[in-house]
């Protein structure tokens, strides 16, 4: 029995639709999705640190710290998806795209 909805079948998918792009189209897009990705782990890495501080800090009551572990995992079920994204866009562009220099700005 095949799902439509399983997240093999929603993989597949995007991977035919980026199948079909040219890789004139595709390359920017994934430059894009690369600095995104970089983006949103720097975002929950701040997060994660902001956890363990907190759960190191007695004063710190646990409703908030059960907030600051609820918005990591989410956090980390999102980047599970950007990732497989990203992954589907490479996948069909055959390669790494040269990325810009980031300074850190």
């Amino acid at each position: 029995m095949n799902d439509e909805s399983s997240p093999e079948a929603v993989g597949s998918e995007k991977q035919c639709h980026y199948d079909s792009m040219q890789k004139s189209e595709l390359e920017p897009l994934a430059v894009s999705a690369i600095v995104e990705h970089r983006r949103l782990l720097q975002a929950d890495q701040a997060v994660y640190e902001e956890w363990v501080r907190a759960s190191e800090d007695p004063s710190i009551s646990s409703s908030v710290l059960q907030t600051l572990q609820n918005e990591y995992l989410e956090r980390q079920k999102r980047s599970e998806a950007q990732q497989e994204e990203l992954s589907a866009m490479l996948d069909a562009l055959g390669f790494v795209p040269d990325m810009p220099f980031d300074n850190g700005d």
